[in-house]
């Protein structure tokens, strides 16, 4: 809990100027309020018996005051709501960075259980009311003390006896706001929960939505969301009802607070042990004594948003990225493309069953090696082993003798170029998506990579060409189209190492050959992976790999495959 506590106070060290700026406007500020009283104290119970003259000239000089004290209280309170919320934006800025950092640096093997509406959650509406606790937290606290103490240290000199039944109320409050506090704790935390839900199940059914109309599913995906939003306004309910009795009743107490105090200064008047300017100076303060109790109040709720945020974000924070650079590792930067798999096996999670065991493997600079086999037989895993997207479980994998483990995972990753089935485009123009392969590419240089992929005489034709903007996920293309923009990526990448991910097998025929042309360009003298769904694309490798659950069950060329007659052979026919 202490160190949670000193992670979170450290957001603050950047902004320490502004931090103490706030708080000394803030001090400022409560300090105006408690001193207007003693002004209105002083002209009611001295300044009314002096002569007439001379009582308009202080009345009107301390109205003056009053007044300038008023314009300072405003300043004050324009100060801490601009510049502190402008602190609270910046540390949510640097937190959000970092919980963005640390997104990427996470593996395949996390976003495989996670959900990206949960993600998102965290990064969005957790962080804004961390960042509202950490801006209002402090000030709100340190005003509502001042207030507090200030005015219970001036109380007690106008009147002990009125001041103690004043107080005589704390502990009651305090215990009430305790026992509700804990409650509301416990069900802002399954709120977080459930709009985390929420926020997920729009992600997934809005990225889906093609799928949904294409299967007439709009009342099951309506009937989904219902079932989650209902959901949610059960926790919020439960949250509301702890709040709703947590508010109202400590609002009855502090104005039940003024009532005893009117009740019991009216009964000390009569008695000639109190003056009506006191009990009216009383009266005044009783505010700032039950004012801050209400901005405490607030400030609990707002806590348990906060603090609730910021343990979710520490949760993320928490997980350790699974792929890293080794304390060792070496900078590579022109792989030859000597690739080795020396007894590697390999499983998803512990409690799952092995997809590779013992695969020996040896691929040479400038080999094209095909991989074919059953669905689940581990293709793409062997493939998403090279750039360490996951890592082996036993054995090793060799870039040019060296272990991958043992090369910076930047450099070995710039080594290697994918062209995947499913293509991922960003919600850009053509040329800024071709560009993400080299991000300091020329304009020219992407053209040139464009053309090398089949893909410039397409984008010429496109509506602004290069700077036609391509949609989400770029659904503005067709299949093939897409695919090569994504081998336009890879030839501006130009990387010694290829892997082709079943990249053809969505196509059709006539878009299959010219992706299939854009292909073979780019393998020309590369190290090359393909991952084949259809046979007929891969009769020219120089080696095909039979793979199933068992391991590496045939190899050699097309033609040697078939003269063996079997798996691939059946395969090939069937």
């Amino acid at each position: 809990m202490e160190h949670k506590w000193k992670r979170l106070i450290a957001y603050y060290r950047p902004y320490l100027k502004l931090f103490f700026s706030d708080m000394f406007f803030a001090i400022l500020g409560a300090g105006v309020t408690l001193g207007i009283p003693l002004i209105v104290r002083y002209v009611t119970t001295s300044v009314v018996l002096l002569p007439g003259d001379e009582a308009m000239r202080i009345i009107l000089r301390l109205g003056v005051l009053m007044v300038a004290l008023v314009a300072l209280e405003c300043f004050c309170n324009f100060y801490i709501a601009y510049f502190g919320h402008i602190m609270g934006a910046k540390i949510e800025h640097d937190m959000r960075n970092e919980i963005f950092g640390h997104y990427q640096k996470l593996s395949f093997a996390f976003y495989d259980n996670q959900k990206v509406g949960q993600l998102l959650s965290r990064i969005t509406s957790d962080l804004f009311d961390i960042s509202e606790l950490l801006h209002h937290g402090p000030e709100d606290v340190v005003i509502s003390l001042i207030k507090f103490i200030g005015s219970f240290l001036i109380l007690l000199q106008i009147n002990t006896t009125l001041t103690l039944v004043a107080f005589a109320f704390l502990p009651v409050i305090v215990l009430y706001a305790a026992y509700f506090n804990r409650k509301m704790k416990r069900a802002f935390k399954q709120n977080r929960a459930r709009i985390a839900d929420i926020n997920s199940q729009i992600e997934d059914s809005l990225s889906g939505v093609r799928a949904v109309k294409s299967f007439g599913n709009e009342a099951v995906e309506m009937a989904k969301f219902r079932e989650g939003n209902e959901r949610f306004v059960e926790s919020k309910r439960r949250s509301y009802w702890y709040m709703g009795w947590y508010n109202s009743g400590l609002g009855a107490l502090t104005t039940l607070v003024t009532i005893v105090v009117l009740i019991v200064g009216a009964a000390l008047m009569t008695g000639g042990r109190m003056e009506v300017a006191d009990l009216v100076t009383f009266l005044l303060y009783i505010n700032n004594f039950t004012e801050p109790i209400r901005k405490l109040i607030n400030f609990t709720e707002q806590f348990q948003n906060g603090y609730t945020g910021y343990e979710r974000f520490l949760e993320i924070l928490a997980i350790a990225p699974d792929i890293t650079d080794a304390p060792d590792a070496v900078s590579i930067s022109n792989a030859k493309g000597d690739i080795r798999f020396d007894n590697v096996s390999f499983k998803y999670e512990d409690n799952l069953d092995t997809v590779l065991s013992h695969i020996d493997l040896h691929v040479k600079p400038g080999d094209y090696l095909a991989i074919v086999g059953s669905s689940g037989g581990g293709k793409t895993t062997l493939c998403s082993l090279i750039p360490r997207f996951y890592d082996v479980d036993a054995g090793r994998i060799l870039l040019d003798g060296t272990d991958i483990r043992k090369i910076r995972l930047a450099d070995l990753r710039r080594q290697i170029g994918i062209v995947q089935q499913d293509v991922y485009l960003f919600a850009e123009n053509v040329m800024e998506n071709i560009r993400y392969g080299r991000p300091d590419a020329t304009d020219e240089e992407v053209v040139a990579a464009a053309k090398l992929a089949n893909a410039h005489e397409f984008i010429e034709q496109l509506p602004d060409g290069y700077l036609t903007d391509i949609g989400q996920r770029g659904v503005k293309l067709s299949g093939g189209q897409k695919q090569r923009l994504s081998i336009a990526r890879v030839f501006l990448k130009n990387p010694p190492i290829l892997i082709f991910d079943e990249a053809t097998s969505a196509l059709d025929n006539e878009s299959e050959k010219i992706v299939q042309q854009s292909m073979e360009a780019l393998a020309h003298g590369r190290t090359t992976f393909v991952i084949a769904h259809r046979l007929s694309t891969i009769r020219n490798a120089q080696k095909i790999l039979v793979l199933t659950h068992k391991g590496i069950e045939e190899q050699g060329t097309h033609e040697e495959l078939l003269a063996k007659d079997g798996i691939y052979a059946k395969l090939y026919r069937g």
